[in-house]
């Protein structure tokens, strides 16, 4: 064999790798499909399926806030609980301003990404840190705003019912989580901000010596994943017609599973949007079918926690283990 067929023969074998890797969450998405429509039937209906994308909705904008911090190689604990107080903010800015509390809170939980990230690439803390303390902050906010209590919405709701409801017969709540994937997916691959986003997932400190502005980069990666945030709480307060200061919370470690059974890997750079919209799909028929398939809800958390581990196994790049973002 001459060393050209040799070098075709290795180039064919890694292309193949490659789009095996590329196509796995399809693939599993389709057997966890197949896996429960064997217990339920039913399930597989076109109008079960509608139902399955309106429910994954909200996980999928926290999912992907999470997938830009992770791509350049960081993580948000405080996506959910930040959510969370966007639906108190809003609930009690509603009656007062009317429409103008659906953007406020969008400025609010963008301004509150933003902190994070100064916070974090300013002091060098981790942001995994940085953003339990957020986690913490948020939460006690929503407690003490919302006085330890749902509160429920009549006054001011209409500028929020918009949201829900179908167009089409598809979700509008699905549509507008996926206008907000399609226009990150944009930002992400044709801009500039988005190629310095993943440059600094692959190797922060060939970012920096090649001129990106990375601490910039950061501040503004925490800043879309805030806005994320914000707008999940909006379809939170739409779909529940209240506002509650943990509804979003059990949120978190679906939207991290998500995002890391979608492919994107823990340790940034590789991955991107519709990878995280495949593994919000997938987590979706697991958190629906496997009450279906009558598996007992306390265990559902624990059933995320090793889908987790396994999905950053697989995943994770060991090179950039001793780097800690």
């Amino acid at each position: 064999m001459t060393s050209t067929t040799a070098e075709s023969s290795v180039d064919l074998r890694v292309t193949v790798i490659e789009w095996l890797k590329r196509l796995a969450p399809l693939a599993v998405l389709a057997g966890v499909l197949a896996l429960v429509g064997f217990f339920e039937p039913s399930f597989l209906a076109p109008r079960s399926l509608l139902v399955l994308i309106d429910e994954s909705s909200t996980l999928l904008l926290l999912a992907l806030a999470q997938m830009i911090v992770v791509l350049t190689g960081r993580i948000s604990l405080s996506i959910a609980t930040l959510a969370s107080l966007g639906t108190i903010l809003l609930a009690l800015w509603l009656p007062i301003v009317g429409w103008l509390a659906v953007p406020a809170v969008l400025a609010v939980a963008a301004f509150a990404g933003a902190a994070q990230g100064y916070v974090h690439y300013r002091s060098q803390v981790p942001s995994f840190v940085v953003t339990l303390g957020g986690l913490g902050i948020f939460a006690g906010l929503a407690l003490t705003a919302s006085g330890a209590r749902v509160i429920g919405i009549s006054d001011g709701f209409d500028a929020v019912a918009w949201t829900f409801g179908d167009f089409f017969e598809l979700p509008r709540s699905f549509l507008i989580a996926l206008g907000a994937a399609i226009v990150l997916g944009v930002i992400l691959r044709f801009t500039t901000f988005g190629r310095r986003t993943r440059a600094i997932g692959y190797s922060e400190p060939a970012g920096q010596l090649s001129g990106i502005p990375v601490g910039r980069v950061v501040v503004g990666v925490f800043t879309i994943s805030g806005l994320l945030s914000g707008l999940a709480a909006i379809l939170l307060v739409a779909r529940s017609y209240s506002a509650g200061p943990a509804l979003a919370d059990s949120l978190l470690l679906p939207a991290l599973s998500a995002v890391v059974v979608g492919g994107t890997a823990i340790t940034g750079g590789f991955g991107g949007v519709w990878r995280t919209v495949v593994g919000v799909l997938i987590i979706t028929v697991l958190r629906v079918g496997l009450g279906i398939m009558g598996v007992d809800p306390a265990y559902t958390q624990i059933i995320y926690g090793v889908v987790l581990a396994v999905a950053v196994a697989l995943t994770i790049d060991r090179s950039k283990l001793a780097t800690i973002k």
